[in-house]
């Protein structure tokens, strides 16, 4: 039914810290041959042998090895990285629905601790930690000069053990204090819930779940046993602060909504790498209207299942332009030495779309009304703002993301409240209820358009 893929990370789930040596006996036979690389390789023993042999104090050898291969993969791209044997088993234990931590999606910037958006009902989202947030201090200790690994490795602890970290927030003058205690952070991906006794809600919170398409399947099984078929008019999916996950996972849960059609392509540097990935027959939702929620927040593994939906017209998109992260992230095991995060590939939406750098538009734009204390405060964030981010096929100075925000309280929430009025048909809009008859004629001329012309090989 769907074609599984291998562990790939569509979204950046920030947090490891690198502590090992990274050690890989599979070097490319051209770069094995390359003089310059060998030379390249010799200056970095010289500059290693006499920083260990004429430093002032002895130096950290294996810590020297860590900071190389950090900065190796720092030049690269935002989300590649490097984890230790035991950053990749507390990943695999955040994939299997549970871990330790404050509960924030962050990454690294202008030497500062960046939040990309915090975890639904965590310490971090209860103390009133905002997306767009920079952390400057931890424990009094500036951050600054410390790699993204290091940060996050001194917010990890105790479940109960405090601590203090200083944010600096737009729009806000002075630095905000604040004294969280760490928790085990239950990552319940799926929520869900009946508006107004017709209408199916579902919030994804993250696709870093490798049973999410399980507990996806459990919520809607659930809301069609609560509400009869002639009465439930719709379905919203809410995909705003969702940072992202695994792609197999999103690939699934678009498959739910879909009985066919090409949920997404990803394409490495040789042509022969690309990949797809089908829907099977067979959804859940037995074509009932369906709306999908989408801000700044959403990213990536996010982004893969509005796109699909969107491009299939299996659902209409209500909100703000996405974060525009569109790539993909391979886990490389590396035995007993841990695990290496690396960039192999862009993906593309079902119309041969590249979103990095450009996020999605959604179908009917509703901007949420922020809080007059928030207002100047979040501003909009996308990957386009990141420094050393893959440059996508289709940016523009317009760049990506949107503000990143979801009210707390349901009344105050704008576009749900929007979606929900689509579906009583208390508004109406030319783009709902989508439909999925229009999309094949106007896939194929998007795709026509979109593929590249087939590349000569040299012969010589």
């Amino acid at each position: 039914m769907i074609r599984r893929a291998t562990l790939l990370l569509a979204g950046a789930v920030i947090g490891a810290s690198a502590t090992g040596i990274l050690v890989s006996a599979d070097i490319p036979a051209r770069a094995a041959s390359d003089d310059s690389t060998y030379r390249e390789m010799s200056l970095f023993g010289d500059v290693f042998e006499r920083v260990r042999s004429q430093y002032v104090s002895p130096p950290d050898e294996e810590k020297m090895i860590q900071d190389a291969i950090n900065g190796m993969l720092s030049g690269l791209d935002p989300h590649s990285s490097y984890m230790t044997a035991e950053e990749s088993e507390e990943m695999r234990d955040q994939s299997k629905g549970e871990f330790g931590g404050l509960g924030i999606e962050v990454t690294m910037e202008d030497e500062v601790v960046k939040v990309v958006a915090p975890i639904d009902d965590t310490p971090a989202s209860n103390a009133g930690v905002l997306a767009g947030d920079s952390i400057v201090e931890i424990d009094g200790e500036s951050v600054r000069g410390m790699s993204l690994n290091d940060a996050v490795d001194r917010m990890r602890g105790e479940v109960g053990e405090p601590i203090d970290i200083t944010i600096i927030r737009d729009g806000v003058a002075k630095p905000i204090e604040m004294t969280i205690v760490r928790g085990v952070i239950p990552v319940q991906s799926v929520k869900w819930r009946v508006e107004n006794d017709n209408i199916g809600y579902i919030r994804i919170s993250t696709f870093m779940n490798e049973k999410l398409d399980e507990s996806l399947n459990d919520a809607i099984e659930e809301i069609r046993a609560e509400v009869p078929d002639d009465q439930l008019k719709g379905y919203i999916l809410d995909l705003r602060l969702n940072p992202g996950g695994f792609l197999n996972q999103a690939v699934a849960v678009a498959d739910t909504f879909l009985d066919e059609g090409e949920v997404v392509s990803t394409r490495g540097r040789n042509s022969s790498e690309t990949r797809r990935f089908d829907a099977g027959p067979g959804d859940l939702t037995n074509g009932k209207p369906l709306i999908v929620l989408v801000n700044g927040g959403s990213a990536s593994a996010s982004e893969i299942v509005a796109g699909a939906l969107q491009d299939l017209k299996r659902a209409t998109l209500v909100g703000t332009r996405t974060f525009g992260k569109g790539s993909v992230q391979t886990i490389v095991p590396l035995g007993v030495e841990g695990s290496l995060r690396l960039t192999t590939a862009l993906y593309y939406t079902p119309s041969g779309t590249s979103i990095q750098g450009t996020g999605i538009s959604p179908d009917i734009i509703v901007e949420q009304v922020l809080p007059e204390d928030l207002e100047g405060v979040i501003r909009p964030e996308g990957e386009s703002a990141l420094r050393g981010h893959i440059q996508g096929d289709e940016e523009t100075d317009e760049g990506s993301g949107s503000v990143a925000y979801v009210p707390r309280e349901t009344e105050d929430d704008v576009q749900l409240k929007y979606a929900i009025d689509l579906l009583e048909g208390n508004i109406t809009d030319a783009a709902f209820p989508a439909d999925p008859a229009k999309a094949v004629d106007e896939l194929q001329a998007a795709k026509a358009d979109a593929e590249p012309e087939p590349e000569m090989e040299d012969a010589n």
